[in-house]
């Protein structure tokens, strides 16, 4: 193999590493658990906006993974991001009883593919 040819693999590697964030949030009578997998979400703009939300009133967690882990009842895939080029998987735990909401809000506002595992 051409010694040039190995950085370029390592380069085009880093490129399709799965990225996600699980966001737990708690307080005021809720609890809400989702998971948020990048699809074109440049990668520090994830990390410290999306994967950091602020919600008054709560207590967050945020923990980052690979790729979200199984278990959710849905999955909104290819949600765009409003008003915004960007796209993201966004996997709910928790209330199934919740996609009554989620789906219509993925379908129509965020433009995305409800998937019911």
């Amino acid at each position: 193999m051409r010694s040039w040819l190995l950085p370029l693999l390592m380069l085009l590697s880093l490129d399709v590493h799965a990225e996600a964030c699980v966001v737990h949030s708690q307080g005021q009578g809720l609890d809400v658990k989702l998971c948020q997998e990048n699809r074109s979400i440049p990668t520090q703009l994830f990390r410290d906006g999306f994967c950091k939300p602020e919600m008054k009133g709560q207590q967050v967690d945020v923990t980052y993974v690979d790729k979200c882990p199984t278990g959710a009842f849905g999955i909104c895939r290819n949600a765009r991001i409003s008003n915004q080029p960007y796209r993201q998987d966004l996997h709910y735990y928790g209330v199934a009883s919740d996609a009554r909401y989620l789906r219509p809000f993925c379908e129509t506002q965020s433009q995305g593919q409800w998937v019911s595992p």
